[in-house]
């Protein structure tokens, strides 16, 4: 959820000025270091500290009290099931609690060095007890139980008690798959065909923590249609979770020391606050993909699958789609750079074979891969640019009631920094917004639900294309005076209705539009009861040129909070978000996930208002804000929502299980047909037809992936009851007349840039 400001380069400047001083002292030492991993860790550590000092909006001191809140994030991070560390471990670990901080400003990694390799050591442990407890059959008749709130639990005292813990997590795994093998089998022999509706019980289970080793049970049903004896059965289940928990220790082993120390630097950074963070070089070109949309290679997303890497999906368009020889399932055996030797990656790790698959656009790369049938094939593949499309921006029409209405979904604000004629979200929505205007929409639905935010600069463009001119956002430095960034085109895209749509999960750039929108009385907030609550600014500063002569590689960057954002009518959104205008119903409104609920977030204020002028076309807009009040508290399917999202909260605070198989089935049949109650939540459909635009129709057409992700958004918009309430609201936004005319809003004269 990170807002960059690309444009914000003052605040850059200074941060650049003060490191620039000591970077004479950094190339010396780096010239010392060479390739040395514990010095390069040295010198990482003093760069990171010296310049969140420097430039971070609002610095903690470096105190007793910030070494204990490092040593508490790191040792749960390491082992946040406390499935390896003995409570001796934790005893001799504890006794550097308040050291920490003084070991930060001394670049001592004794700390770190300790627990690393006490780590490494518990996991090598561990494989052979996780091993040993799948060796023999589980005893589900035994009246025992599992307590899945890991955080209250205490360390194990002694092997033993470890042993145990691990027995009765991975008991508590194959058991849940165990009964649903058995329901399974049990139908199959009554002959009723019956679909287990396992996504809507877990997701009403917030609580069932099975961990990333659970047992596959999507494999319950395959085979020959034979009865299995329970005994057959209950075999199954552990050689699936003896399967799983070898690929999870499979991955494990490819993080190295570098891996692990990023989680040490990570608890040093997020004590300033939650968006702090260092990003090794693979995080920060991950990084850039994300905030891009966007990547040089051949389009494919991999996977490790034991000793191989996986070929899991082929992006749409990419070099590898449109070649047709690459597929979904192939395991890459080797890679070669065009007529150079192929280089075997089997038992590599999967961020290196990316690497050597990555590469600049025009360049060949050759995969020896293995194909589903068996088949061995050398595939050569030209690098080009990769356009995620799922990042991007998109839209759909709907006719309701004799009117159309454009629905468009943002999931970020994307923006490609190295390419000012690159996409970016602002573009791509003006595009968007223009086409559902060529099409006579009568309102429009923006959706940023789930949008966690990205580039401040597109916010701007965005809400300037729905108001003449005037203030958007707010931005304040430490120690200086207030920024005012506001839209200067005159021009109004779209003076239509207009909804936007936010939930629980639209953070930081989608709380400035919505913020700004709202504040203008521009058009409708609905959604949650109020979004995520970031309101600060964040840069990423590339590490690497704060040193000369390099003998130590790639230093990552580091991501610090700079600035917060405030509101045109001064208030933050930090902690607070953004309050709907309409409240709907939320199934997981009660759970804790906000960034009020992050122990080390950045507290609210407010600064004063700037001068702006509401919107003075929306005669219907208080009559519509109440009319949905009236139809959403009457309306059975949101009034299930809300008794659902009551359960799921009460659900949440259940963390006990039995390992009893007739009490895990009672209880979980309990679950199950609590959760019948909510199924029509997830059968829900309204009587709405959604369409693509002409445009995209034809590209449809051309490309059968793209078909079906449109299909699928579709179907899923004909089952979503908040968007269709959010259409309910455009009519009633509605005049008599829509205005085919583009009124001006007249502003003040006063100058609004700064203040």
């Amino acid at each position: 959820m990170n807002t960059i400001l690309n444009f914000m380069k003052r605040n850059y400047k200074i941060i650049l000025a003060v490191v620039c001083i000591s970077v004479t002292l950094f190339a010396f030492k780096m010239n010392a270091s060479k390739a040395n991993d514990p010095e390069k860790d040295k010198l990482l550590l003093e760069l990171l500290t010296f310049v969140i000092e420097k430039g971070h909006y609002s610095p903690s001191p470096i105190d007793d009290a910030f070494s204990k809140g490092v040593y508490k994030d790191y040792i749960q991070a390491l082992d946040p099931s406390k499935r390896f560390f003995l409570q001796s471990d934790v005893d001799e670990f504890s006794k550097f609690e308040l050291q920490l901080d003084d070991q930060i400003m001394n670049k001592d990694l004794s700390f770190f060095d300790l627990t690393y390799t006490r780590l490494m050591q518990r996991m090598d442990e561990s494989k052979k007890i996780y091993k040993d407890v799948l060796s023999k059959p589980f005893d589900y008749k035994i009246d025992e139980s599992f307590n899945t709130d890991y955080e209250k639990a205490p360390y194990s005292k002694n092997f033993k008690d470890l042993t145990d813990r691990w027995r009765k997590q991975i008991k508590l795994s194959t058991l849940s798959s165990l009964t649903d093998r058995l329901e399974m089998q049990d139908n199959k022999s009554k002959g009723i065909v019956k679909t287990k509706d396992s996504t809507a019980v877990l997701n009403s289970d917030q609580n069932l923590k099975l961990d990333s080793y659970d047992s596959d049970k999507s494999s319950a049903d395959k085979g020959d249609g034979k009865i299995k004896s329970f005994e057959e059965l209950e075999k199954d289940t552990r050689a699936s979770a003896l399967k799983s928990l070898d690929e999870y220790f499979g991955f494990m082993n490819d993080l190295d020391r570098n891996d692990w120390f990023s989680v040490y630097i990570n608890s040093i950074t997020a004590r300033f606050d939650p968006h702090t963070n260092y990003f090794a070089p693979e995080e920060k070109e991950r990084f850039d993909v994300s905030i891009s949309g966007k990547l040089e290679g051949i389009g494919a997303r991999l996977q490790k699958k034991n000793d191989y890497t996986e070929i899991t999906e082929l992006i749409s368009g990419g070099p590898a789609w449109r070649g047709k020889l690459l597929e979904s399932g192939d395991l890459i055996m080797k890679v070669a750079q065009g007529n150079k030797e192929a280089v075997d990656v089997v038992g590599m790790r999967l961020d290196d074979v990316v690497k050597k698959i990555k590469g600049p656009k025009g360049s060949e790369v050759r995969l020896t891969v293995k194909k589903v049938d068996g088949t061995i094939k050398v595939i050569p593949i030209i690098r080009d640019i990769v356009e995620i499309e799922e990042t991007y921006a998109k839209s759909s029409i709907v006719n309701k009631d004799g009117l159309k209405y454009g629905v468009i979904y943002l999931p970020k604000f994307y923006i490609d920094f190295e390419n000012k004629d690159g996409r970016d979200a602002g573009k791509d929505i003006a595009i968007e917004v223009d086409r559902l205007k060529k099409a006579g929409v009568n309102g429009i639905v923006l959706d940023v639900r789930d949008d966690g935010g990205g580039s401040l600069s597109t916010v701007v463009d965005i809400a300037g294309l729905f108001i003449e001119q005037g203030p958007i956002v707010q931005i304040k430095s430490a120690g200086r005076k207030k920024e005012v960034l506001y839209d200067r085109d005159k021009k109004i895209e779209y003076d239509g209705p207009l909804v936007i749509m936010v939930n629980s999960f639209s953070a930081s750039a989608s709380e400035i539009l919505a913020a700004a929108i709202q504040d203008y009385k521009r058009g409708i907030i609905i959604g949650s009861k109020q979004t995520y609550g970031k309101g600060t600014v964040q840069n990423v500063i590339d590490l690497n040129q704060f040193v000369r002569n390099s003998g130590v590689g790639d230093l990552g960057a580091i991501k610090t909070t700079t600035q917060k954002f405030y509101r045109i009518n001064g208030g933050s959104t930090q902690l607070e978000g953004v309050h709907s205008d309409i409240v709907m119903p939320d199934r997981y409104a009660y759970l804790k996930m906000g960034e009020r609920d992050i122990e080390n977030a950045m507290p609210w204020d407010k600064i004063d208002k700037t001068d702006y002028i509401e919107w003075n076309k929306n005669a219907n807009f208080n009559q519509a804000i109440a009319n949905s009040k009236n139809r959403i508290s009457a309306n059975p399917q949101f009034q299930l929502i809300e008794e659902n999202a009551k359960w799921i909260d009460s659900r949440s605070k259940d963390n006990v299980y039995s390992l009893n198989i007739d009490k895990f089935k009672t209880a979980q049949s309990e679950v199950e047909e609590k959760a019948k109650k909510y199924k029509p939540i997830m059968d829900y459909k309204n009587a709405l037809s959604f369409t693509s635009l002409p445009y995209e129709t034809d590209a449809m057409n051309k490309d059968v992936t793209l078909k079906e992700k449109r299909e699928r958004w579709h179907e899923a918009l004909s089952k979503d009851v908040y968007v269709e309430e959010a259409l309910n609201v455009l009519d009633d936004l509605q005049t008599k007349t829509v205005s085919k005319k583009i009124m001006p809003v007249k502003l003040k004269k006063e100058k609004l840039a700064k203040s």
